[in-house]
């Protein structure tokens, strides 16, 4: 695959995941607090199960492209940075946002709540420099 075209599934994905990320950081997770005990563990369980449709396949996409542009051409630094982006909003779903909705699904925690909405500027920061950086690139 040209390396072409593994940049622009690289700027795509990351779009993609940038505008979806603002959205989750500004109004979805915020608006857990509001959800209600008696509704929670269904809505958490639901909102793992639906998210999970929508982003797998754009992270997955994006982290297989990462990797396959190195594979295919020499990459300037500003590639290099971006595929480490891509590890850390990896690293932080898997290390840190995962384990916090496991523990939301077994109920209302305000604790983990708080932390699930600070912890995922992480994410949001990752992707918004990865996208700036994919941008600049092309």
């Amino acid at each position: 695959m040209p390396a072409e075209l593994l940049l622009k599934i690289n700027l795509a994905c990351s779009l993609y995941m940038t505008g979806l990320i603002w959205f989750v950081q500004i109004v979805h997770y915020p608006l857990f607090a509001h959800v209600g005990r008696e509704a929670f563990l269904d809505y958490e369980q639901r909102h793992q199960r639906l998210t999970t449709r929508v982003v797998a396949p754009a992270m997955l996409l994006e982290l297989i492209a990462s990797i396959a542009i190195h594979l295919v051409a020499p990459s300037p630094l500003a590639l290099w940075v971006a595929s480490g982006l891509t590890i850390i909003a990896w690293a932080s779903t898997m290390l840190i946002q995962v384990p916090l909705h496991g523990k939301l699904a077994k109920g209302v925690h305000p604790a983990p709540l708080k932390t699930l909405v600070a912890s995922n500027w992480i994410r949001t920061a990752a992707w918004s420099a990865r996208s700036i950086l994919l941008l600049w690139t092309i």
